[in-house]
């Protein structure tokens, strides 16, 4: 058991998902948290994973499209997005985002550990 239940954010190094989207990943046995900064005007691709997904804009707003549906969220709405959906964003202004992925994101431990 790990016994180091505190933690600190600047002990996670950040790493770049695509242009414009550094993540700072922490992974529990059951899930990826996916802390982001993201810059004005960043896209994510339309995608689709088999993860559950909760997004949160944690500050500033981001436009989310999930299964063709646009709606801009900001610090007052989240989305709650299902496996297998197609989804993606764009940035509206610089953001701070949340990312709740269950079960764990693999792809994205191997990014982390490959930009280690």
């Amino acid at each position: 058991m790990d016994t180091n239940i505190f933690k600190k954010f600047s002990d996670i190094k950040p790493v770049e998902m695509s242009p414009g989207y550094m993540a700072q990943l922490i992974h529990t046995g059951a899930n990826t948290l996916n802390f982001l900064e993201v810059k004005a005007g960043a896209v994510s691709a339309i995608h689709t994973h088999i993860h559950h997904q909760c997004a949160f804009v944690l500050e500033g707003q981001f436009e989310l499209t999930v299964n063709g549906e646009a709606q801009i969220l900001d610090a007052n709405t989240f989305a709650i997005i299902p496996p297998n959906i197609p989804h993606g964003g764009r940035a509206i202004t610089d953001c701070k985002l949340l990312d709740i992925f269950n079960p764990i994101r693999e792809d994205l431990r191997e990014l982390q550990k490959k930009q280690s």
